[in-house]
């Protein structure tokens, strides 16, 4: 069954006020925001760990793109705190799990089918840089291609914010908030933008950090 499949609208959710849904894997649970019901099961979720839950092996033919966002996640590559970015590409294949229990917001088969790069950042490790045609915005860049812009970006507070979706854009609030289009974003909240939008935040009085994602709906994989 589709969640959210049409690409041409504007999704907002507040991720922590959805239900879990049991997992076919004992102890892993799961938030969907949005999914294509189709051979790739393309899919965007919060997905839980619970403590000591192992997912079996398994290959990602379409790669996986992730954010910890508590806990300690752990697999093949290493163990990653919360924080930590990472992209394991289409062919990449993994064992998860985790010992304290965890959450992560993960993205499945939506990379383009020749990228084989990996990316594994703890983002509370790298800095950022003013961004030069916006004022109150720094940017610490995480993955860009010619498909897609991947940053997470510090906003200051009570500051109207333009973030560039042409191309369509997704924004996950990681902490902080900020209103659009009437809205209340809060920390976890989920925000999926059509092509040719214009989008503008206003922060509130803590300002913002958001992960975002631009330009990948111009020609969404596996949609």
């Amino acid at each position: 069954m589709d969640v959210n499949g049409d690409f041409s609208k504007r999704v907002m959710l507040h991720s922590d006020s959805i239900q879990w849904e049991v997992s076919p894997m004992k102890g892993v649970d799961r938030r969907r925001l949005d999914r294509i019901d189709n051979d790739a099961d393309r899919v965007t979720t919060i997905v839980r760990y619970a403590p000591g839950s192992i997912f079996s092996p398994h290959v990602h033919s379409g790669g996986e793109e992730f954010i910890v966002l508590e806990g300690i996640f752990e697999d093949d590559y290493g163990d990653w705190p919360m924080g930590s970015y990472i992209r394991n590409p289409p062919t990449s294949k993994h064992k998860p799990g985790s010992k304290e229990g965890c959450v992560i917001f993960v993205k499945l088969a939506q990379f383009q089918t020749d990228d084989r790069t990996f990316v594994h950042i703890d983002m509370n490790k790298i800095g950022t840089v003013p961004d030069a045609n916006r004022p109150g915005v720094k940017v610490t860049p995480l993955f860009k291609d010619d498909h897609e812009d991947v940053r997470v970006e510090y906003w200051k507070p009570n500051t109207s914010i333009t973030v560039d979706a042409s191309g369509g854009a997704e924004i996950l609030v990681l902490e902080g908030g900020f209103t659009e289009s009437g809205d209340e974003l809060r920390k976890e909240s989920w925000l999926r933008l059509p092509i040719n939008t214009t989008f503008v935040a206003e922060t509130e009085a803590g300002g913002a950090k958001v992960w975002i994602k631009s330009g990948h709906l111009l020609s969404p994989v596996n949609a």
